[in-house]
């Protein structure tokens, strides 16, 4: 049988008396894209920097291509492994001096770098950048050097962290297109810490769900996303689920509470705690306060953008987060793009309790 090239044994790691990750167990086989699902502060972020070698787990043991990692093969594993993060951190300087940094580390030559940085930047899409100024980019184009100056350095692990937040969608179709190329055409390794379970369909064949420093699930992006919708409670970013308390308003219909000033009214009765959830489809999207007899109606402002081909799928902070689809058609009609003001609205019998 072959040994996953990276395996985590109980890992645990805490800071202080936080607790941020919790008996993980984890392989990652050779060549294969990963994904790390799970929200904001459920540890994915620590779990990549751990298997970057970045930061030592405060307890259990990960091995890489059989061998345990200790302060004797660190450096090693750090050679062969490279992380982009999700806050950009570029230098103030050219794009060709960003992307050439680690190369000269390397004792690479001139030729050599000069040769690498046209490769990569060739790769993502940015040929003739090599002269302006990293930090006068856009911040897709400044994501695209990341990735440009981490796949310079030709490693065979690459851990990404939440890779196309708040990227707009054209940076994003080039981002995801350029993963799957490498990973096709070097067999690169790829480990993708993700809370956009759409990316994770489009990019991994595997993923793990990640909730507050626990494994709860590892298999088929699609099996993750049919688990019961109590699970994923905390976890809204797969089907707009909201957990929250329930009153009875008197019409027939019941209003629940979710928080940051968001109640959803539903066409059941129920009092107490209770968990509903909404799917994308059921839910309008406009540019202007929409009316109709919907019993549910919201403004917000989009967050995040995934383009699926015929579809796109919007996350839209509304108070609360919500995920909406709409055809690529109307997304190019309304001119939609990350930070554009919409209005939501849907029916109390679009709500269903979980």
């Amino acid at each position: 049988m072959t040994l996953p090239l990276i395996e985590l044994e109980n890992i645990n790691k805490t800071y202080g008396k936080n607790t941020v990750l919790k008996q993980v167990n984890l392989q990652i086989q050779e060549g294969e894209v990963f994904s790390l699902l799970g929200p904001n502060g459920s540890g994915k972020t620590t779990l990549l920097r751990i298997m970057a070698g970045i930061e030592k787990p405060t307890s259990g043991e990960m091995c890489f291509k059989g061998a345990k990692v200790g302060d004797g093969n660190l450096n090693d594993l750090r050679l062969k492994t490279t992380m982009v993060f999700q806050k950009t951190a570029l230098f103030n300087t050219s794009v060709y001096k960003n992307i050439a940094y680690g190369l000269r580390l390397r004792e690479l030559s001139k030729k050599e770098t000069d040769r690498k940085v046209r490769e990569v930047l060739k790769t993502v899409k940015l040929e003739g950048y090599e002269k302006r100024s990293a930090k006068k980019l856009s911040g897709g184009e400044q994501q695209r050097v990341a990735l440009a100056r981490a796949l310079a350095l030709d490693t065979e692990v690459l851990l990404l962290d939440e890779p196309t937040a708040n990227v707009d969608p054209k940076n994003v179709s080039i981002i995801e297109d350029v993963l799957s190329w490498v990973n096709k055409e070097k067999k690169t390794t790829m480990i993708v810490a993700t809370h956009n379970m759409f990316q994770a369909e489009t990019l991994a064949k595997r993923a793990a769900l990640l909730l507050e420093g626990k494994i709860v699930k590892v298999g088929a992006p699609q099996e993750i996303f049919n688990l019961p919708p109590t699970l994923l409670a905390s976890y809204a970013r797969l089907e707009n689920v909201f957990s929250g308390v329930s009153k009875i308003t008197g019409e027939g219909t019941s209003l629940v509470d979710v928080g940051d000033d968001v109640q959803i009214e539903t066409s059941f009765e129920k009092i107490g705690n209770t968990t509903v959830f909404v799917r994308p489809e059921d839910i309008i999207v406009s540019l202007n306060p929409i009316v109709s007899s919907a019993r549910n109606s919201f403004e917000g402002r989009i967050v995040e953008v995934s383009d699926l081909g015929a579809i796109v799928k919007l996350r839209v902070k509304a108070g609360r987060d919500f995920t909406v689809q709409v055809t690529k058609r109307s997304f190019n009609d309304m001119q939609l793009n990350i930070d554009s003001r919409v209005f939501l609205a849907f029916k109390a019998s679009s709500v269903q309790a979980a």
